[in-house]
């Protein structure tokens, strides 16, 4: 998760996400055994985690945030040169509890732009300070 000053996410040459306030931007990455209420835990830390200016929250400051979906946060490099990703939950596993923190994340009130699953996107992002934190569970 990044603090942004903007994000936006592009397929195919077009802008399929976007914020352009202040905010977050998200990378989600789904490993085997995580569950909806996993997903839904992760959604309420990552609207109330106090990151943004004044240790104010997303929910607080009603900023936004861009979230995309990210296997490659499982990668692991321990082992040589070519990354495993082993860990990273197979897109069937993977999409739907991505969506269940992006529909958490909107009954909790907030503005989410998207990224586009099982495709090549590119991210761009203004980090803010920069403040980069990993979030797990």
């Amino acid at each position: 998760m990044q603090r942004v000053s903007e994000a936006s996410v592009v397929v195919d040459g077009a802008v399929i996400g976007a914020i352009d306030r202040p905010g977050l931007c998200v990378l989600v990455g789904v490993t085997h055994d995580d569950t909806t209420e996993v997903a839904a835990r992760m959604a309420v830390k990552i609207h109330e985690l106090r990151i943004l200016h004044d240790e104010r929250s997303a929910a607080e400051a009603a900023a936004p945030l861009l979230v995309v979906s990210q296997f490659t946060l499982y990668g692991e490099t321990s082992g040589g040169r070519r990354p495993s990703w082993i860990a990273a939950a197979r897109p069937e596993h993977a999409e739907p509890l991505v969506d269940e923190v992006v529909a958490e994340l909107r009954r909790l009130g907030a503005t989410v732009a998207t990224g586009r699953f099982r495709t090549e996107m590119q991210v761009t992002l203004t980090n803010d300070g920069p403040v980069t934190l990993v979030i797990d569970r």
